[in-house]
């Protein structure tokens, strides 16, 4: 008997159960956003409180990347060859007692490792819950809405967790920590009754574990190595060292992958153009946004001399703005394609940097950081659900766990290479320690250099448009051809 979560007649009214899915797999994705900003925040507690030195208090941010940037990819594709809903459920349950470890221990160490397991877990649940959506919902109107929603959460649950952490750092940093076991048990347990039982790809030939090891050793190590070059330096034997290991890794890697039966990437779906223009539209879009949320906290906390909760204060207007926005984004990219829609977010996001540039040691909230907001409030409304629906338009549901994983691991690893390359051009500034003016002037380079960040994300996404209008008709029956009973219209929309 068909499940009414996965029946092929588009329904336009979702029952209880399908909104009961979709808000399950939202909360993941509103811990995972919430976990990452709420700790940020939190940090010089946890140093004074722990004792830690600035490098050891990099890795309770740097661990969390590494397990989650590293380990996306095989999680993508475990979610396919091993069941979705398991592979959601038993990370959601590690990531509830990763969280209520992290929140009890009293060394440096022991929180770093919690923080690696919790990043390691949700490396798991991001892509198996967006696949979970992309199988569960029709592609076309249907899945748009639903990914909409969704990615909204993560923009949702960064906001709050701002706002979250400065409220309960006050009480105490542990709770910060903590927060997250609570909700992620709550999800368990309703994700349990709610989330319908997904087929596993056959398994008989075997699964890819050379390729599982070599991809998800060059992801930990490339992540690793662009943490680590700033502090190491970019030039310095380790560095350049670790860069050819992983250019060797990843080459095992694609020959593997080239001769795999069951490979944990199959190397054709990135032939398609819009795939590779939604994998490096995320990582320039992620990697600018975090650049330039590393920088206003520093500034606003440093310079300003604003408080954790007035910080998070000034950034709840762009957060806001995309929690409003969450039910009109699907029918915006309904009537206008994927391309438009994300060329013109990353329109917004341009003049949003180009704006904050104006500020100075006396700025005004009104003139120069609230538009900065709200314009970069809306250009994250339009440009991740967007990408969202590029990368899984269009591919077959046994590799829905796939995409879902590589486009995952763009925005991780653009976040971490991008962070890295603003956090270095702010050191050469060499103004530690200067006068408020000096360090101001070391951070506009940085605010430039995200700027052309987002600037070359609108570039790739400029060459979309240009393809689609090229060879929009040919494009859409090749389409046509790779997913079965899907009409080329509507898989047209989100390329």
């Amino acid at each position: 008997m068909t499940s009414p979560l996965t029946n092929p007649v588009v329904q336009e009214r979702w029952s209880p159960r399908l909104w009961g899915t979709l808000l399950v797999l939202c909360a993941a994705m509103f811990l995972d956003a919430l976990d990452v900003s709420m700790v940020g925040v939190a940090l010089p507690s946890i140093a004074t409180d722990l004792e830690l030195s600035t490098s050891t208090l990099q890795w309770i941010v740097s661990g969390y990347i590494l397990g989650y940037g590293g380990l996306l990819l095989l999680g993508g594709r475990a979610a396919d060859l091993l069941g979705r809903r398991r592979v959601f459920l038993i990370a959601l349950a590690v990531f509830a007692l990763a969280s209520l470890f992290g929140g009890l221990v009293d060394s440096g160490p022991l929180l770093i490792a919690s923080r690696f397991i919790k990043g390691l877990s949700a490396a798991f649940t991001a892509p198996a819950g967006l696949s979970i959506i992309t199988t569960t919902f029709k592609e076309g109107p249907q899945r748009n809405r639903a990914l909409a929603i969704y990615t909204t959460c993560a923009a949702t649950g960064f906001s709050m967790g701002l706002v979250l952490s400065g409220l309960l750092t006050e009480v105490s940093w542990r709770l910060t920590m903590l927060l997250p076991a609570p909700i992620a048990l709550i999800a368990l347990v309703a994700g349990l009754k709610l989330i319908p039982r997904s087929s596993r790809e056959d398994s008989g030939k075997g699964y890819d574990i050379p390729g599982a090891i070599t991809g998800t050793a060059s992801m930990l190590l490339l992540v690793f190595t662009v943490v680590k070059a700033p502090e190491a330096g970019w030039a310095s034997a380790r560095t350049l060292l670790s860069f050819l290991a992983i250019a060797v890794l990843l080459t095992a890697f694609v020959s593997i992958e080239r001769r795999s039966s069951h490979p944990l990437i199959r190397l054709g779906v990135l032939r398609a153009g819009s795939q590779i223009r939604a994998n490096l539209g995320a990582a320039f879009f992620f990697g600018s946004y975090i650049g330039f949320q590393f920088l206003v906290t520093q500034y606003m906390q440093s310079l300003l001399g604003w408080s954790a909760l007035q910080t998070a204060l000034a950034f709840l207007p762009a957060g806001a703005l995309v929690a409003l926005s969450s039910t009109k984004i699907g029918s915006v990219v309904d009537r206008f394609g994927t391309p438009r829609v994300i060329a013109v977010g990353f329109s917004l996001m341009v003049v949003a940097y180009g704006l904050f540039l104006r500020i100075d040691l006396t700025p005004s909230y009104a003139a120069v950081i609230l538009p900065s907001m709200l314009l970069l409030g809306a250009a994250c409304a339009l440009v991740f659900p967007s990408l969202n629906i590029q990368a899984t338009n269009g591919v077959q549901d046994h590799e829905q766990g796939m995409v879902s994983g590589l486009l995952n691991t763009s925005i991780q690893v653009g976040g971490a290479i991008f962070l890295a390359v603003v956090t270095a051009v702010i050191t050469a500034g060499g103004s530690e320690g200067g006068s408020p003016q000096e360090v101001l002037d070391s951070f506009r380079p940085g605010l430039v250099v995200v700027t052309v960040i987002a600037a070359a994300g609108l570039l790739i996404t400029l060459t979309g448009l240009r393809t689609r209008r090229g060879a929009g008709h040919h494009k859409t029956v090749l389409v046509a051809k790779s997913v079965p009973d899907s009409e080329p219209e509507r898989v047209a929309v989100g390329d």
